[in-house]
């Protein structure tokens, strides 16, 4: 018990960090002489999230990020950077945590090809869809692999080949980029993962948590509950579902102060690193795979397993633990590493 209320523990501090410290994260200095990109709000709709039990917005939030040249360059077309936030955060938090548009102009002052970048919001009742499907929250896979995508190329001046589409993601959006990865090799071509959470199967509440967790009644009292707990029902809402359990529609990992072992399977079904070994095949056709973390971050020993994984598969990859937190670099990442290497990896001929 021991071991799994550490871990617990240690899970709530990274989702904890996600929470607070990426706001206070660094950010690169302004680049001399880069272009201005163009931000578009825009809402699209999500024929995968309808009738969801918790009733989230089907219709999503969703920043556009178009190019210097996009205006100008009216017969030219561009690849798609898909940019996955992390837990407790939506779209428009995670574009001030990774200082878009600013490290946007600055990966292209610097060299990068012009890209569109996309941030589809993902935010649910308990903060987070884990970018999973699930008849509770809705099928938040195939709202970024199908919906997303399909608007996207609909409406901009996009490449529209798996070979020209990147997605990318920090830690439950990192988890998100792994998860879709594995599943949709037929979308995207290129996936770069950050600092991702969630990577090995979860274990069971401390009891205090799950206690808490028994007695919840409604969603207004989970909104006063411990970010434990939170995350814990967040993780319920998307790998252990239940439409006959109002009012959540979830089954808890413990029932009557007892472990569920039935739940804690279907959660471990869902974890990236169980399960990899059937997903090889797909992940042999990217183009390129990258993953990152900090040298202090807690989840860097399963990003490291992540990668030999895909080592131990011959499945090219690289993988840097750079100086930092889970949070304090993610700017600098996503300027001066993410955007150079979709630069690089993407397709950029439009046939």
């Amino acid at each position: 018990m021991l071991r799994i209320a550490v871990l617990t523990a240690l899970l709530a501090l990274v989702f904890a960090g996600v929470a607070t410290a990426q706001v206070q994260n660094n950010v690169p200095d302004i680049v001399p002489g880069a272009r201005p990109a163009t931000l578009e709000h825009i809402k699209v709709h999500g024929a995968s999230l309808e009738g969801n039990l918790e009733g989230d917005a089907a219709d999503r939030d969703v920043l556009v990020f178009l190019p210097p040249s996009y205006a100008t360059d009216r017969n030219h077309r561009y690849p798609v950077v898909y940019a996955l936030h992390g837990y407790s955060i939506g779209a428009e938090q995670w574009s001030k945590e990774i200082h878009v548009p600013q490290t946007i102009e600055g990966a292209f002052a610097k060299g990068a090809k012009e890209m569109i970048v996309v941030l589809p919001d993902s935010k649910t009742v308990h903060n987070g869809s884990m970018y999973s499907s699930s008849a509770t929250t809705g099928d938040f896979e195939n709202f970024v692999a199908r919906d997303l995508v399909t608007y996207i190329d609909a409406h901009y001046r996009t490449i529209a080949a798996r070979e020209s589409r990147g997605l990318v993601g920090h830690s439950m959006g990192g988890y998100g980029a792994a998860r879709i990865g594995m599943k949709h090799p037929d979308v995207f071509g290129s996936l770069y993962i950050m600092s991702p959470c969630c990577m090995s199967a979860r274990e069971e509440p401390p009891p205090d948590v799950a206690q808490a967790l028994e007695n919840y009644k409604s969603v207004q009292e989970t909104l006063q509950g411990n970010f434990q707990a939170r995350t814990t029902l967040a993780a319920a809402a998307a790998w252990s579902p239940n439409p006959a359990n109002p009012p959540f529609y979830l089954d808890l990992p413990t029932k009557g102060g007892k472990v569920q072992p039935s739940v804690l399977a279907r959660w471990a079904a869902n974890a990236p690193l169980a399960m990899i070994d059937q997903y090889i095949p797909n992940l042999r056709r990217y183009r390129a795979i990258a993953l990152d973390v900090g040298d202090q971050d807690g989840l860097r020993t399963d990003t490291a397993k992540l990668h030999d994984i895909l080592d131990s598969y011959g499945i090219a990859n690289s993988f840097e633990i750079y100086s930092g937190t889970h949070t304090s670099h993610v700017a600098f990442r996503f300027q001066d590493y993410v955007m150079p290497f979709f630069s690089k990896s993407l397709s950029f001929d439009a046939h």
